[in-house]
């Protein structure tokens, strides 16, 4: 990987990187597991250990804001990496460089569940004063989530119909793909990664794709307690966040359908039993 540091054109940046460029060609540099986004490298020093994010030239986030908001997370408090500059690579991807924060979650409990309800409704109580309005964009719900969506019209109508039902308040700070993936733990302490789709949405929505993947992927049984961990903190009724599973199950089904989502060998047996048990969905949709 070269200089990794040093070859950046760091558009913002702290002294810390400073301190990286004098060190660049003695750092340690471990890849780590990466989405078809972006590719992801641990940078080590003696001392600590850091997160280069880089994106490819077919993703377009806005590693600006992405910067701008993480910065504006960490320094009230929440449970965010600390950002230390973005800027772009010498093949003009962009890059953001993050503390290192621990591994993602690979085994939950109800203790473990409940924290991170909790972490998930702090996020949700973030007072909107403290970021800039240009940092907080607010985007239609349908096209932002539902790509390709009208090459898909089974799961377009029935998606339409429910976003009607929902009454969509899109008035807090939501991340957008809270999932096990993006929770990282280092010593009891957690923290919230991938903020690429972090924007003022409906906290409904939020938990009910969480819960979703909670459900999908480790089990209708831990998904039921993350929700009621969830509902005891918030004030919301089954009822609604029934209906914004729906919604949110719709996303998985739309993704799988476009680019073929992960898989065990009994993912699909749990997608089924969740389009069995919610009563606005059907099994013809799988």
């Amino acid at each position: 990987m070269g200089e990794p540091i040093r070859e950046i054109n760091w558009m913002v940046k702290n002294k810390v990187i400073d301190s990286l460029v004098e060190q660049d060609s003695s750092l340690t540099i471990i890849p780590l597991d990466s989405g078809l986004e972006a590719e992801v490298t641990k940078i080590c020093t003696a001392e600590t250990s850091f997160v280069l994010k880089v994106w490819n030239r077919d993703s377009k986030p806005d590693v600006e804001r992405q910067y701008k908001l993480l910065d504006a997370l960490y320094s009230r408090g929440l449970s965010v990496s600390m950002p230390f500059g973005w800027g772009l690579d010498k093949n003009k991807n962009q890059v953001l460089l993050t503390s290192f924060d621990g591994s993602p979650i690979n085994k939950v409990n109800q203790s473990k569940l409940t924290k991170l309800a909790k972490i998930l409704t702090n996020i949700h109580r973030f007072p909107l004063e403290d970021v800039d309005s240009l940092i907080l964009q607010k985007h239609d719900f349908v096209s932002y989530f539902y790509p390709r969506i009208e090459e898909h019209q089974d799961i377009k109508n029935l998606l339409i119909r429910l976003t009607e039902s929902a009454n969509l308040k899109q008035a807090c700070l939501i991340h957008g793909d809270f999932n096990l993936g993006n929770i990282l733990e280092a010593e009891g302490k957690y923290t919230i990664i991938d903020w690429t789709n972090g924007q003022l949405g409906d906290p409904r929505y939020d938990i009910a794709w969480s819960i979703v993947l909670i459900k999908i992927y480790v089990g209708e049984r831990y998904g039921s307690v993350y929700l009621s961990a969830y509902l005891s903190q918030n004030q919301y009724t089954i009822e609604e966040l029934e209906l914004f599973e729906a919604v949110a199950c719709l996303r998985w089904l739309l993704l799988n359908r476009i680019v073929g989502l992960p898989k065990s060998s009994n993912t699909i047996t749990r997608v089924k039993n969740i389009l069995k048990s919610n009563l606005h969905l059907n099994g013809n949709l799988l």
